[in-house]
């Protein structure tokens, strides 16, 4: 480093010396100085000490190019350093359901859980009621359980490849393969004496096997393969009154971290640095998801004409590049995630490598319906 910053002090040396000779050049007063300094120079280049300088000059070069390329091998562009760390668990085909997920299946008991993924990283509550255990390792390998009351299994999720099956099912595979292994999917479910209808031009299939409803989720944008994968237990599903979960401030809470958790877990999928949680934003986000909640409006422009980089910049918040990504009634973030996902414009918020941090802000209206809003932005 020394020799490189000597280097650069000779660069401003010679720039700051031809600088005044150019000075001197334009003023004929001063031409019989300018001749005795071009004969100098002339001298100087063609001494031996003067050749002694262009070499050095020219290894100075070499060391910062050398300097340079090192620096680029140590920050590599568009890659996560922890892609050679994190090693993924060796998976084995489940012995009591059709699927596993990171060799976990439903009704295994907190222990052996927490005996293979360790301790969890982040507790939310979810719209069951219960809360969803983020075991990862710095988003490696990342599942969300739910337990019971005696801390069994009632319900997994994982949008990374942690999936076995006995079907011959597994994360990238077609949605054809996956109706030929499983029939059709369910088309609707029953909340005491309501239906609700999925429709048709769902990016999900929802199926009712092994006493558990199972949702597969699939990446239009790569075929309508398997992106991910929800099961929740029978007893779960049946405990919960409606579709849509009462607003708390635990489940706004949780809902905002979750979204916030599965953004990142997708980000490692794609070789991406992971984001920062920003609380500041995150009031900025809360904010328009609330107002959108009691205004009854869905929009990037809220009802000021304000575009989500005012409201930003009102709140004070200074970037070089932002973005925002907005959702609408999705049961859960599990759900919003992935429509976001399918959603070209917002996938690329989600997977933009200049991004580093985010703040999410979930609402919901009078009706349950829950508002979601992300804010990403790098300083």
């Amino acid at each position: 480093m020394r020799r490189f910053l000597l280097f650069l002090s000779f660069l401003f040396f010679l720039y700051a010396s031809w600088t005044v000779f150019e000075k001197l050049s334009a003023k004929t007063e001063n031409q019989s100085v300018l001749e005795t300094i071009t004969s100098e120079f002339q001298n100087v280049s063609e001494s031996a000490d003067f050749r002694d300088i262009k070499e050095t000059v020219s290894g100075g070069i070499e060391y910062l190019v050398t300097l340079l390329q090192s620096l680029s091998k140590q920050n590599p562009q568009n890659q996560n350093n922890d892609l050679d760390i994190v090693k993924k668990p060796e998976l084995v085909a489940p012995s009591e359901q059709a699927f596993s997920i990171h060799n976990i299946e439903l009704g295994d008991t907190k222990t052996v859980v927490e005996k293979l993924v360790g301790s969890p990283k982040r507790v939310s509550l979810n719209e069951y009621g219960t809360n969803w255990y983020a075991y990862h390792e710095n988003y490696h390998n990342f599942i969300m359980v739910a337990y019971n009351s005696d801390d069994q299994v009632v319900g997994l999720y994982t949008n990374q490849d942690l999936l076995t099956s006995t079907k011959s099912i597994a994360r990238g595979s077609s949605k054809q393969d996956v109706l030929a292994e499983l029939g059709e999917p369910i088309t609707k479910i029953q909340k005491g004496f309501v239906y609700y209808q999925f429709q048709k031009d769902r990016d999900y299939d929802v199926f009712h096997l092994d006493n558990s409803y199972i949702t597969i989720f699939y990446d239009k944008h790569q075929d309508n393969t398997v992106t991910s994968i929800q099961i929740i237990s029978e007893a779960l599903e049946n405990n919960r009154q409606d579709f849509y979960t009462e607003s708390s401030e635990q489940l706004i809470e949780g809902f905002e971290y979750q979204l916030f958790d599965l953004t990142n877990a997708t980000r490692v999928n794609h070789g991406l640095n992971i984001l920062s949680w920003d609380d500041h934003v995150k009031e900025t986000a809360r904010e328009h998801s609330l107002d959108m909640a009691q205004n009854n409006y869905f929009s990037h422009t809220n009802q000021h004409g304000q575009s989500p980089f005012d409201r930003m910049l009102e709140d004070e918040i200074v970037f070089t590049v932002a973005g925002e990504n907005l959702a609408y009634g999705q049961f859960s973030s599990i759900f919003a995630h992935e429509g976001l996902m399918n959603s070209m414009g917002h996938r690329e918020n989600i997977l933009k490598e200049e991004f580093r941090y985010l703040g999410v802000g979930v609402a919901f209206n009078s009706e349950s319906h829950p508002y979601y809003t992300e804010n990403f932005y790098s300083k």
